[in-house]
């Protein structure tokens, strides 16, 4: 134990710290410019070289896409997808090593309207992307989220991929083979196609979409929704205009705080679909994530350097306290720790590379098995004696107690509820200020019918995305896609039942 008159004689010793003015760890010649980590310094030219490896080996590693694949680029404007979108560039040079031999295209989702954006403001950060854009020589799409109410119902629904995901490598080598052929005959990339400017979003459905996002009462559900709607309109722009993969900029920092939120939020069951570098979810349209090994600090360094474009682009969390929602205290929690302890990213990556499905994933499961809204295999299917059911039991409890019952000792399992009945010809929802035309015929009111619906809604739903949909205020406020969908599935359900005696056992 240490003891109040020892003395310390030996000098403190001081942790050295890497400075710019070592040499660089892989060349061995030329000073450092940059530290990535401790005992990682390159000079300008290694960093460079290292950076687009370990690009390029990501791609080839997993072997997803093919030469001459149509591949959208998701680009938000931000430093990782800007990136992402250099390093395309780049690779895409008639000189280049390893040359990738896809087809890109650009999509940007415009979302000023869901954080409150004015019309001025959306059209000048759409102007600089343009310029960007243009820049690369690739074909763009500039889609504002308010296009996200007006999608179909096939958006929900898992399409059949159109080539097995596993190919031959003699068929992989074959097709680069006539790849480098085209290349030599002359055919080139198409160049940006010029497109008119598109029309002004009409302010109604504008307000619409905020009703939409406003109706979720927290901030981490606010989040959520708006992320399954991006990826919505994403998957739609892919099919829509003949992309088979969409390539997001998610980096290593990103999907750290990724995978701790989607536990806290407890989408558990879906992690290897969130964070893994492929996502077959859709089924058609496959979703891939290249700068999943950069971290935020090695994509800042890399476009400051090189002088990689980014425009910002504020969000439902800019200018918020960390404690407004989980995502944001969880991205707090992440970076303050790194930056003490600079293994921290690292050590959640590699945790997640690590995840697998262990029930059925959600490329294999049946359509009735799969969420409404993440289109992930649902994981409510849980045993009577699970904390899962213990959760809906004590919820179904507390729903049922009315308003103004005094409280019991032993709460009765379905009691009745004490609300008035309305009047002949009034409607309980308006509060008897207007008619929804079905009390008077004694079909029922409007509202006694939306409440099955809204169960029912529910139950196709996974526990994270239940847990979304109950901090909103109404589930019409949902866009009718999602609605016709569920009530498609009750349909389908009704008719199940009606003629499950006459159907075979699988």
């Amino acid at each position: 134990m240490c003891q109040v008159d020892e003395e310390y004689h030996e000098p403190l010793q001081r942790a050295e710290v890497p400075g710019v003015s070592k040499k660089c760890v892989k060349c061995k010649e030329a000073a450092a410019a940059v530290v990535i980590r401790a005992g990682d310094a390159f000079c300008r030219g290694c960093f460079k070289e290292y950076f687009i490896h370990k690009f390029r080996a990501m791609l080839g590693k997993n072997r997803v896409l093919s030469p001459g694949e149509k591949v959208l680029l998701a680009v938000s404007g931000g430093p990782s997808s800007c990136s992402m979108l250099a390093q395309v560039q780049e690779g895409l040079r008639q000189n280049a090593h390893k040359k990738l031999r896809f087809s890109p295209g650009i999509v940007f989702i415009d979302e000023g309207g869901a954080v409150g954006q004015s019309v001025e403001d959306r059209r000048r950060t759409a102007a600089e992307l343009r310029l960007v854009f243009r820049a690369t020589g690739f074909p763009f799409l500039v889609v504002p989220l308010e296009q996200v109410l007006d999608l179909p119902s096939s958006v929900v629904v898992a399409a059949a991929p159109a080539a097995p995901s596993e190919r031959a490598a003699g068929a992989y080598k074959a097709a680069v083979g006539h790849s480098i052929q085209s290349d030599a005959g002359g055919q080139q990339t198409p160049r940006d196609r010029e497109e008119t400017p598109p029309a002004d979003v009409p302010e109604a459905r504008t307000l619409l979409l905020q009703q939409l996002i406003g109706s979720a009462k927290t901030l981490t559900a606010r989040e959520d929704l708006l992320n399954t709607l991006r990826q919505h309109l994403l998957v739609h722009t892919a099919r829509s205009e003949g992309f088979s993969k969409v390539m997001l900029g998610d980096s290593c920092t990103r999907l750290s705080v990724k995978l701790l939120t989607s536990i806290s939020l407890g989408r558990g069951a879906q992690l290897a679909q969130d964070t893994g570098f492929s996502d077959s979810r859709y089924g058609d349209v496959m979703l891939v994530r290249p700068m999943r090994d950069y971290s935020a600090k090695e994509i800042a360094f890399y476009n400051r350097m090189f002088s990689v474009p980014s425009v910002f682009m504020p969000g439902l969390d800019t200018k918020t306290t960390d404690k407004s929602s989980i995502q944001r205290l969880t991205e707090s929690f992440v970076t303050k720790l790194q930056a003490d302890f600079p293994s921290t990213v690292s050590a959640i990556y590699r945790t997640s590379e690590k995840l697998q499905t262990a029930g059925q994933s959600s490329s294999t499961a049946d359509p009735r098995d799969r969420c409404l809204l993440c289109m992930c295999a649902l994981d409510t299917a849980a045993e009577n004696a699970s904390a899962f059911k213990a959760t809906l039991i004590s919820e179904q409890l507390s729903q049922n107690r009315s308003p103004g019952a005094p409280r019991t000792a032993m709460p009765t399992p379905n009691p009745a509820p004490m609300e008035p009945e309305p009047a002949a010809g009034q409607c309980c929802s308006s509060g008897g200020a207007e008619d929804c035309g079905k009390a008077a015929s004694g079909v029922g009111c409007c509202s006694s019918a939306k409440e099955p619906e809204s169960s029912y809604l529910r139950r196709l739903l996974c526990y994270s995305c239940q847990l979304t949909v109950r901090d909103m205020s109404s589930v019409d406020r949902l866009p009718l896609y999602i609605l016709s969908e569920a009530q498609r599935r009750q349909r389908r359900s009704k008719m199940r039942e009606e003629i499950g005696e006459f159907l075979l056992d699988e």
